[in-house]
C-alpha cells in the first residue's frame, strides 16, 4: 500500500530538527522550458537520505535503539543513519559493498559509524534478510520501509508549496524509496503531475522490469554513478513503482557527466552521479515539457573524481 499523507505530515514533524527544507532553484541552462533543481545535496550529510533515516529513528521506541542501528548502504543511507545515531548517542553499523566509494565511507567513519565492507552479493543479500550475522541491532532499510518512504515524501510537500504548478518530476531510482515516497504524495495531492524514475545505462533494472511487466535481473556495471543502480528491483518495490510512476528514463554515462559539468558551471552546484542522471534526463527532453523538477538527490562525490569528470570537454 502507498504511504498516506498523514504519515508524511507526521514525518515532517519528526525530522524538522534534523533535515533541512532544501531550496528549489532554476537550472541556468539555455534549453527551452523551465528546469528546477531540488537541492537535497545541501542536507547536513549531502543527501536526501537523512529524511528517511531520521523518521525511522524518531518512530522507533528508544529501548529498541539502545543496542544500536544497522543498515546496508553504498554510502548515503549509511551517512544518514550514522549522523542520526551520533545525535542520539547510539552505535551504528554499516554493511557496505566493496565497491563503495572511499569518500562516502570516510564520511561515515567521521560520524562514528562502524563500516563492514563485504562482497557485492553479500551486501545485496542484506537488503532481503534485514540483518547481518553477529550484529544485534535495529535494522533500517535504505528504501523498502514505509517510514523511510514517508520521510522521503516530505520532499513532495515542499515541492508543492514552492512550485504548485509544476508539471513533471524526475527522480533518481536506486531502490525506489525516494521515487515511491515522492510519488505517493503527488498522486494524492497533484495527480496531474507526471513522475519519472531515472536510471543509468549500466544498471537499469526498473526500465527492463516495467517493459517486461515483471521484475527482471540485468547486468550491473560499476561506474561513477554509485548512488543508484543494481541488478534487480525488489518485487514489492516494483509493484509500488508500477502503480505510482509514469515510467523510467535511462541516461548514458556521458549524459550524466555532462549534466554534472553543466550544473557546476552554471549553478555552482556539486552533484554526484545519481543526481546528475535526473538532471540529464530533463536536459535531454525525455521527461517532456513544462515546469520540470529534477531531484538533486545528493552531492557526495570524491572531489578528484568530480574534477576529472567536469574537466572533460
Amino acid at each position: 500500500m502507498p504511504i498516506t499523507l498523514a504519515q508524511v505530515e507526521e514525518a515532517r514533524n519528526n525530522i524538522a530538527a534534523v533535515a533541512l527544507r532544501t531550496p528549489l532553484v532554476l537550472c541556468n541552462t539555455d534549453a527551452p522550458g523551465h528546469l528546477y533543481l531540488k537541492l537535497e545535496n545541501l542536507q547536513p550529510i549531502g543527501s536526501f537520505k537523512i529524511r528517511g533515516a531520521a523518521n525511522v529513528m524518531a518512530r522507533t521506541p528508544r529501548e529498541q535503539l539502545q543496542r544500536g542501528v544497522l543498515t546496508a548502504s553504498a554510502g548515503n543511507m549509511a551517512q544518514g543513519v550514522a549522523f542520526c545515531a551520533r545525535r542520539m548517542g547510539i552505535p551504528a553499523t554499516i554493511i557496505a559493498p566493496e565497491t563503495a566509494p572511499a569518500a562516502k565511507i570516510r564520511a561515515v567513519e567521521r560520524m562514528g559509524g562502524r563500516v563492514l565492507k563485504v562482497p557485492f552479493a553479500e551486501w545485496w543479500q542484506t537488503f532481503g534478510t534485514r540483518s547481518y550475522p553477529g550484529v544485534d541491532a535495529k535494522f533500517i532499510h535504505a528504501f523498502d520501509d514505509p517510514d523511510v518512504m514517508a520521510g522521503n515524501g516530505t520532499i513532495a510537500l515542499e515541492l508543492l508549496e514552492d512550485l504548485p504548478d509544476l508539471d513533471v518530476v524526475v527522480i533518481p531510482w536506486g531502490g525506489g524509496g525516494l521515487s515511491c515516497g515522492i510519488a505517493a504524495v503527488l498522486r494524492q495531492r497533484a495527480p496531474r503531475v507526471r513522475i519519472y524514475a531515472v536510471e543509468i545505462e549500466t544498471a537499469a533494472p526498473l526500465a527492463a522490469s516495467l517493459a517486461a511487466g515483471e521484475p527482471r535481473t540485468v547486468e550491473y556495471q560499476p561506474s561513477f554513478v554509485d548512488g543508484i543502480g543494481s541488478k534487480m528491483v525488489f518485487p514489492n518495490m516494483f509493484e509500488r513503482a508500477r502503480g505510482l510512476l509514469d515510467g523510467s528514463l535511462v541516461v548514458t554515462l556521458t549524459e550524466a557527466a555532462q549534466a554534472m559539468k553543466l550544473v557546476a558551471e552554471r549553478n555552482r552546484i556539486i552533484v554526484e552521479g545519481a543526481a546528475a542522471c535526473a538532471v540529464a534526463a530533463a536536459l535531454a527532453g525525455r521527461a517532456g515539457s513544462g515546469k520540470v523538477v529534477a531531484i538533486v538527490s545528493g552531492g557526495n562525490i570524491d572531489m578528484d573524481k568530480c574534477a576529472q569528470l567536469v574537466s572533460k570537454p
